[in-house]
């Protein structure tokens, strides 16, 4: 009787066969050069992407422009809100463009091919934050620039200290936007996720009528909303010269909504629409 034969199913595979290979584990750390990697990609596709770039860019200063010569027989209103919708305006244009750009990455297939390299959801999503903050710069300083130096917004504080909470604003758009497209199967969807995410926190920030004037169910909902503090961190840099503990603390919220919606947009992240 021959020792020498054996059947397939219990010979020992060799290192070298693909039978016996094990998937490439996940990266499980951010990862600075694969987080750039991305956001030169995402910015180079909005390169070829004109129209995107001037929705991002312009769309914040022809709003600005539109609102000042709106109230122009009233210039006090226009100071008493310009401010706010300094920060609101580019919170509301990234969420439109990331939710719907991230999407489009999605429907096509690139992030399934993406994430089936050593690519964590981590590194995607920082790095659409990177190339998206990277704009959203661009956008505030323009919209910033515009409303002081030649709309005549008039500001007891910094205009550098508006600059930041329009950048946040910004930078908290994307965030939401990156975080609802993974729940939208279609670019139609992604835009009707914008009365369910952005127009409550619009009625409820402040902007029509102190929040302390609101049912006190309202007001509560308002507490925990962000948008609501970036209009309070306006209204600061409005009434006051100096950075106040007040503004210290609606930027830090603001921040940390936004970082915190990033996290949950890596944890949400799907490879492709179902």
């Amino acid at each position: 009787m021959s020792t020498a034969s054996t059947t397939s199913g219990t010979s020992p595979a060799s290192p070298g066969t693909s039978a016996s290979a094990a998937p490439a584990p996940r990266p499980s750390a951010l990862n600075l050069s694969r987080t750039t990697a991305t956001a030169t990609r995402v910015l180079r596709q909005l390169h070829h992407d004109p129209r995107t770039i001037a929705l991002m860019i312009l769309i914040p200063c022809v709003m600005l422009f539109l609102l000042r010569y709106v109230f122009d027989g009233s210039p006090a209103t226009f100071d008493s809100i310009g401010a706010s919708l300094l920060g609101i305006f580019p919170l509301i244009t990234m969420f439109l463009v990331t939710s719907i750009a991230t999407l489009r990455e999605r429907t096509s297939g690139t992030l399934e091919r993406l994430l089936a390299m050593p690519l964590g959801k981590g590194d995607l999503i920082a790095g659409y934050a990177l190339a998206f903050g990277g704009l959203a710069i661009v956008q505030s300083a323009l919209a910033t620039g515009l409303a002081v130096w030649f709309l005549g917004l008039d500001v007891t504080g910094s205009p550098w200290l508006l600059l930041l909470v329009a950048l946040l604003d910004a930078l908290l758009g994307t965030a939401l936007g990156l975080f609802v497209s993974a729940f939208a199967s279609s670019e139609f969807q992604a835009v009707q996720f914008m009365p369910a995410v952005i127009f409550p926190q619009l009625l409820l920030c402040g902007l029509f009528t102190p929040r302390p004037n609101m049912h006190p169910v309202l007001e509560a909902i308002s507490d925990v909303l962000p948008m609501s503090y970036a209009v309070d961190g306006m209204n600061e840099v409005l009434k006051h010269t100096d950075m106040t503990a007040d503004f210290v603390r609606d930027a830090v919220i603001v921040a940390g909504c936004a970082l915190l919606v990033l996290t949950l947009g890596a944890a949400t992240l799907r490879r492709r629409t179902v």
